[in-house]
């Protein structure tokens, strides 16, 4: 990097918010897909708007490619700056501006982390509902930037449906300012279009989001399935729980490797050791809604096979429960050093197929599989669980991750639920989507960036946009 360059970003943001040297450098050449890394040239932590207009000023005169980058928990790649250049993470971006409990909005700087949003509003009976696994960790900015889901997306839906509001700041350094909360967007869905562009747009400073009342009545129910059928028993009683309108508000499926990792960990929810498969549930309402509704799972379940039904008693065996799926993919590390984590979606009636599928490429490839997945919205989670230093079992386990995704799309499914294309999923993109849909979204990409230095060689591939013109250092194959 030139030296003049950091002197000068220095001088805008702090020389305490310009990271150049190697070893800081060392904690951003990866996120949470530990199997690919790309070192960084330069590290930016402004702390507002401002000042992010500042540097992204200074980085188009220079032509530097830029990285946005939340909390760095993303599982495809997406915040790696594989072509260089400069990272801006929003780490320092953690301010609650304003919490409108009559409107039920609220405005946040991008680098909030996610439950912290949920206790700045709990005094008004609010909270905000899309809750990823790594709702503790990860940043309102970076679920922006994926459109993240989680467990009580069934109910609730993924980040878009809650976005009411952005402030975005472009290549160039201008301020785009869609703060304000609308629920009917005026002119063209800006907000809408660049939720999910995966920092290729522009990078979102400031969100306004839709707060949700706290429901009346909360029940967390697990059902309990063993023997060798009992993961398919599991999917088939999903399938039937949303085919009679049930609506719980999450459905989870944690299979028996899952179950055993997360019961040796700190993370013991007290999960069942014999399990063959566990059915997580929720429920939320009025009291007569819940308590009818979990009467009615209940007969279902054990119709279905389950061997025992549980209700939590109270709010710290709730909270257990749940614990012990968040941390599951932390939890993994009691059987591997890493964990590749697929993510695609099938239709919730193709979830035994596709379980038996996802196993049996597994077992082609000779590796460890654990399955835990949102089944409510058919999001699978087939996690892998390896160790990187083996260069040839980590091979087979991309090969078995492009297989696992090519059985997903031919099921009748997509390539992601939640985590994005990033540079993990470009190789597949082409099974869901033809050229002519790739130069769309290439021209849509080019209306925002049209140099390409907004996280270039990530979600459509390089080649795409390159037709339309130079992408960043001339590296329009890179991908």
């Amino acid at each position: 990097m030139d030296r003049a360059l950091i002197t000068e970003l220095q001088k805008l943001i702090g020389k305490d918010a310009v990271v150049s040297d190697t070893t800081r450098l060392l904690s951003y050449e990866s996120d949470a897909l530990a199997m690919c890394s790309a070192p960084a040239e330069l590290v930016l932590l402004p702390r507002d708007t401002q000042e992010t207009a500042g540097c992204m000023k200074v980085l188009a005169r220079y032509g530097i490619p830029i990285v946005p980058r939340g909390a760095g928990t993303g599982l495809t790649g997406g915040a790696l700056p594989i072509a260089g250049g400069a990272v801006i993470a929003t780490s320092r971006m953690r301010k609650v501006f304003e919490v409108n409990p009559v409107d039920g909005f609220a405005r946040v700087g991008a680098g909030l982390i996610n439950v912290a949003l949920t206790h700045a509003c709990k005094s008004h009976n609010l909270f905000y509902a899309p809750d990823p696994s790594s709702q503790k960790a990860c940043t309102i900015g970076g679920n922006v930037a994926n459109n993240s889901g989680g467990p009580h997306g069934f109910k609730y839906g993924s980040t878009t449906q809650h976005i009411l509001g952005l402030v975005v700041v472009t290549p160039d350094g201008d301020i785009i300012d869609m703060s304000a909360a609308r629920v009917d967007p005026v002119g063209l869905d800006l907000v809408g279009l660049f939720v999910g562009s995966e920092g290729t747009f522009g990078l979102a400073t400031e969100v306004t989001v839709k707060l949700e009342p706290c429901p009346e009545v909360v029940e967390t129910l697990l059902a309990v399935y063993t023997g060798e059928d009992g993961l398919n028993q599991a999917c088939d009683a999903v399938s039937e729980i949303i085919a009679l309108g049930l609506e719980p508000s999450a459905i989870e499926i944690l299979d028996s490797l899952t179950i055993e990792a997360v019961e040796d960990s700190l993370y013991s929810a007290g999960y069942p050791r014999d399990a063959s498969a566990v059915l997580l549930l929720e429920v939320e309402g009025t009291a007569t809604e819940v308590r009818g509704t979990c009467d009615d799972i209940e007969a279902l379940v054990k119709r279905f096979g389950a061997v025992e039904f549980r209700r939590a008693q109270d709010e710290a065996e709730r909270a257990k429960l749940w614990e012990g799926r968040k941390g599951a993919f932390g939890a993994m590390g009691r059987i591997a050093p890493d964990l590749y984590v697929a993510d695609a979606v099938v239709p919730r009636t193709k979830l035994r197929e596709m379980v038996r599928a996802t196993v049996a490429i597994a077992e082609k490839y000779n590796l460890k599989l654990a399955t835990v997945f949102h089944a409510g919205d058919g999001n699978l989670h087939p996690n892998i669980c390896y160790d990187r230093r083996n260069k040839e079992e980590t091979a087979r386990v991309v090969k078995a991750g492009a297989e696992i995704l090519k059985a997903c799309v031919a099921a009748g499914g997509s390539l992601t639920g939640e985590h994005g294309i990033g540079i993990e999923k470009l190789d597949e993109i082409g099974l869901l989507f033809t050229d002519d849909d790739l130069e769309a979204m290439g021209r849509v990409r080019r209306a925002w960036d049209p140099t390409l230095r907004m996280n270039p060689g990530k979600a459509i591939p390089l080649r795409a946009c390159g037709e339309l013109g130079d992408s960043p250092r001339g590296d329009e194959e890179s991908s």
